[in-house]
Protein backbone atom coordinates (compact mmCIF):
# COMPACT_ATOMS: atom_id res chain seq x y z
CA UNK A 1 0.00 0.00 0.00
CA UNK A 2 1.07 3.49 -0.93
CA UNK A 3 0.48 6.23 1.40
CA UNK A 4 -1.56 9.10 -0.37
CA UNK A 5 -2.24 12.47 0.89
CA UNK A 6 -3.79 15.11 -0.82
CA UNK A 7 -6.86 14.65 -3.62
CA UNK A 8 -7.19 13.34 -6.41
CA UNK A 9 -7.67 15.62 -9.84
CA UNK A 10 -11.46 13.99 -10.14
CA UNK A 11 -12.40 15.27 -6.41
CA UNK A 12 -10.45 18.58 -6.88
CA UNK A 13 -13.40 18.91 -9.77
CA UNK A 14 -16.36 17.90 -8.47
CA UNK A 15 -15.29 20.51 -5.87
CA UNK A 16 -15.40 22.65 -8.17
CA UNK A 17 -18.54 22.05 -9.88
CA UNK A 18 -20.63 22.10 -7.07
CA UNK A 19 -19.32 25.06 -5.64
CA UNK A 20 -19.89 26.68 -9.45
CA UNK A 21 -23.88 25.18 -9.24
CA UNK A 22 -23.95 26.93 -5.43
CA UNK A 23 -22.84 29.69 -6.65
CA UNK A 24 -25.26 30.49 -9.40
CA UNK A 25 -28.38 28.86 -7.62
CA UNK A 26 -27.12 31.83 -5.17
CA UNK A 27 -27.29 34.53 -7.38
CA UNK A 28 -30.40 33.28 -9.13
CA UNK A 29 -32.27 33.36 -6.10
CA UNK A 30 -30.57 36.62 -5.26
CA UNK A 31 -31.76 38.12 -8.07
CA UNK A 32 -35.51 36.82 -7.69
CA UNK A 33 -35.50 38.36 -4.32
CA UNK A 34 -34.52 41.59 -5.28
CA UNK A 35 -37.18 41.31 -8.11
CA UNK A 36 -39.62 40.84 -5.37
CA UNK A 37 -38.78 43.63 -2.95
CA UNK A 38 -38.95 46.21 -6.05
CA UNK A 39 -42.19 44.72 -6.93
CA UNK A 40 -43.41 45.07 -3.19
CA UNK A 41 -42.02 48.74 -3.07
CA UNK A 42 -44.24 49.53 -6.44
CA UNK A 43 -47.53 48.20 -4.19
CA UNK A 44 -46.28 49.97 -1.41
CA UNK A 45 -46.52 52.97 -3.12
CA UNK A 46 -49.57 52.82 -5.19
CA UNK A 47 -51.64 51.81 -1.92
CA UNK A 48 -50.00 54.72 -0.06
CA UNK A 49 -51.39 57.66 -3.31
CA UNK A 50 -54.78 55.25 -3.19
CA UNK A 51 -55.18 56.08 0.38
CA UNK A 52 -54.09 59.98 0.51
CA UNK A 53 -55.99 60.62 -2.62
CA UNK A 54 -59.13 59.08 -0.81
CA UNK A 55 -58.79 59.89 2.27
CA UNK A 56 -57.31 63.11 2.61
CA UNK A 57 -57.86 64.89 -0.91
CA UNK A 58 -61.31 63.74 -1.77
CA UNK A 59 -62.43 64.25 1.59
CA UNK A 60 -60.99 67.82 1.78
CA UNK A 61 -61.71 68.76 -1.82
CA UNK A 62 -65.03 66.52 -3.19
CA UNK A 63 -62.73 65.77 -6.04
CA UNK A 64 -60.04 64.19 -7.49
CA UNK A 65 -57.04 66.04 -8.99
CA UNK A 66 -56.17 66.16 -12.64
CA UNK A 67 -52.15 65.01 -11.77
CA UNK A 68 -50.32 64.32 -8.61
CA UNK A 69 -47.01 64.65 -6.98
CA UNK A 70 -45.78 65.38 -3.63
CA UNK A 71 -46.82 69.24 -3.76
CA UNK A 72 -50.59 67.73 -4.19
CA UNK A 73 -50.46 64.77 -2.01
CA UNK A 74 -49.04 65.83 0.95
CA UNK A 75 -49.48 62.86 3.24
CA UNK A 76 -47.49 60.84 0.92
CA UNK A 77 -43.96 60.40 1.32
CA UNK A 78 -42.15 62.06 -1.32
CA UNK A 79 -40.37 59.50 -2.17
CA UNK A 80 -42.56 57.07 -2.91
CA UNK A 81 -43.44 59.38 -5.88
CA UNK A 82 -40.21 57.94 -7.36
CA UNK A 83 -40.09 54.52 -9.04
CA UNK A 84 -37.54 51.74 -7.52
CA UNK A 85 -35.92 52.50 -11.40
CA UNK A 86 -35.45 56.67 -10.06
CA UNK A 87 -37.92 57.69 -12.52
CA UNK A 88 -40.78 59.96 -11.14
CA UNK A 89 -44.81 58.88 -11.55
CA UNK A 90 -46.21 59.83 -14.92
CA UNK A 91 -42.54 60.24 -16.35
CA UNK A 92 -41.61 58.67 -19.40
CA UNK A 93 -40.46 55.35 -18.71
CA UNK A 94 -41.71 55.40 -14.89
CA UNK A 95 -43.26 52.43 -13.46
CA UNK A 96 -45.90 54.53 -11.95
CA UNK A 97 -48.71 55.87 -13.71
CA UNK A 98 -51.90 58.28 -12.08
CA UNK A 99 -54.99 58.69 -15.23
CA UNK A 100 -57.17 61.60 -14.17
CA UNK A 101 -60.63 59.99 -15.60
CA UNK A 102 -63.86 62.65 -16.59
CA UNK A 103 -62.15 65.92 -15.80
CA UNK A 104 -63.68 69.41 -16.06
CA UNK A 105 -62.16 72.52 -15.14
CA UNK A 106 -59.58 70.56 -12.75
CA UNK A 107 -61.42 68.42 -11.32
CA UNK A 108 -61.80 64.60 -11.83
CA UNK A 109 -64.80 62.24 -11.40
CA UNK A 110 -61.90 59.42 -10.89
CA UNK A 111 -58.48 57.94 -11.63
CA UNK A 112 -56.61 54.75 -12.03
CA UNK A 113 -53.21 54.40 -10.44
CA UNK A 114 -50.92 51.85 -12.25
CA UNK A 115 -47.98 50.11 -11.03
CA UNK A 116 -46.05 47.75 -13.35
CA UNK A 117 -44.53 44.62 -12.11
CA UNK A 118 -42.03 42.73 -12.73
CA UNK A 119 -43.22 39.13 -11.74
CA UNK A 120 -46.89 39.60 -12.32
CA UNK A 121 -49.48 41.78 -13.96
CA UNK A 122 -49.65 45.67 -13.52
CA UNK A 123 -50.96 46.53 -10.33
CA UNK A 124 -53.73 49.07 -10.49
CA UNK A 125 -55.86 50.50 -7.84
CA UNK A 126 -59.05 52.71 -8.91
CA UNK A 127 -61.46 55.74 -6.90
CA UNK A 128 -64.13 54.38 -5.07
CA UNK A 129 -67.33 54.58 -6.29
CA UNK A 130 -68.87 57.67 -4.72
CA UNK A 131 -73.07 56.99 -5.87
Amino acid sequence: MTDSRGFTIIELLVVVVVLIAAGLLFFAQKNELQIAQADSQRKTAINAMHYSLEEAYYTQHGHYPTSIDESILKTVDPDLFTDPNGIKINQAGSDYRYEAIGCAENECKGYRLRANLVNESDYVKSNRDRD
